[in-house]
């Protein structure tokens, strides 16, 4: 061992997603990696120990959408919501105005302190995306604020068309000026591909010409009715297409015969009362289901993987074990990596300790916060017992 090692043990389940579950069960922490997984009786020796007690232990989440660079509040369009307004794309560019009056330090202070709640709930791993911004300045420096607090950033120049520019004037502006920008400091780039935002050719424009740029590609797409969004996703080898909570049957077997992650926001959904995504047929015929927050302040408040993961259990027919998967090894696959998400000698020592004795209660005990430990990179993010001394 290289580092300042951790053993942990008296873990009632563990959940690695490298295998089975496992039960009386440790593991070993060595820096920022995971050293040594196995039964507790063959645990090595280690600098320091922790004993959970039977509590249950599993990777930490990992949210593969989220919009955590903005400033305001959209508390009335919320409540206008459940009055009985329709959601809309519309609502972003309140978002924007406040996002662009905003300081980099009022900005900052926003992020931290979003990233700071996901990390006391188990999430370690966090991607974040610009598009509040919609002008090259705001943009990058939207780009450079997620890029010093979060691990994944996505560049979302194509989030909506703001006001006052055609839209043939800013996807120009989006796949030049704007891309060459903000791409030293972004590995993603996305289009929110839906009526009343981008359409099938301009998607196309600025996912084709961020590819050619060297970024990954990710996609908005099929949440307010059905349309390209999960086709053109697949076609052009996105990482995930988010939302897909109008998928028809070919848009279905596409993703189930690519590398495309369909990427689940059931918060996001219920929200802006939309129907649930059918999580149930695609992972029946093989698609791989991610589930993420898409933590934002106008159609998902929230940074609470524990809610979605519930809210998939109880209300989309996903087993226990599928939405946790979802929500961490689908959270990882989203990102293309295999570093996070997972438990085993060598990936990164992001563990969540529940204050449970199984995964189950996730589900069982909907909206308590079980979240007792977690680690982040083999830190000590948050002590045990914190959420019961306060």
């Amino acid at each position: 061992m290289s580092g300042v090692s951790i053993l942990i043990t008296g873990i009632g389940e563990l959940t690695t997603n490298d295998g089975p579950a496992l039960t009386d069960a440790a593991l070993v922490l060595d820096g920022e990696q995971v050293a040594w997984v196995g039964p507790a009786a063959n645990a090595p020796a280690a600098d320091s120990a922790t004993d959970v007690e039977g509590r249950a232990v599993l990777p930490g989440w990992v949210d593969s959408h989220t919009h955590l660079v903005f400033a305001g509040d959209r508390t009335a369009e919320f409540a206008a919501r459940m009055a009985g307004e329709p959601y809309t794309a519309g609502g972003i560019a309140v978002t924007v105005a406040a996002t662009r009056a905003a300081s980099d330090d009022e900005l900052a202070a926003v992020l931290r302190r979003h990233v700071a709640e996901a990390v006391a709930q188990g999430t370690t791993c966090l991607e974040t995306k610009t598009g509040y911004g919609l002008t090259t300045a705001d943009e990058l420096r939207s780009a450079k604020l997620a890029a010093a607090h979060v691990d994944e950033v996505t560049f979302l120049g194509a989030h909506l068309v703001p006001a006052g520019v055609s839209t043939e004037d800013y996807v120009d502006l989006v796949c030049g000026e704007m891309l060459d920008a903000v791409a030293p400091h972004v590995r993603w780039a996305d289009v929110f591909c839906e009526t009343g935002a981008f359409g099938e050719d301009e998607s196309r424009a600025v996912l084709t010409a961020a590819q050619n740029r060297g970024l990954g590609l990710r996609v908005h797409g099929n949440q307010l009715g059905y349309g390209p969004g999960a086709r053109l996703a697949v076609e052009l080898g996105a990482a995930s297409v988010d939302h897909c909570t109008y998928l028809t049957r070919s848009d279905v077997d596409a993703l189930a015969q690519s590398s495309t992650v369909a990427t689940l926001l059931p918060a996001c959904d219920l929200s802006t009362r939309q129907p649930l995504p059918d999580a149930r047929e695609l992972l029946d015929n093989g698609a791989t289901v991610a589930l993420a927050t898409n933590c934002n302040p106008g159609s998902s408040y929230t940074s609470s993987m524990a809610y979605c993961v519930a809210t998939a259990v109880l209300q989309m027919r996903m087993s226990v074990e599928e939405a946790v998967r979802a929500a961490t090894w689908g959270g990882a696959r989203a990102l293309r990596r295999d570093d996070v998400g997972v438990l085993r000698v060598g990936a990164r020592a992001d563990v969540h300790v529940l204050d449970a004795p199984s995964a189950t209660h996730l589900a069982y005990r909907p909206g308590v916060p079980l979240t007792y430990a977690v680690w982040r990179k083999g830190v000590l993010e948050r002590q045990p017992g914190d959420q019961r001394d306060r």
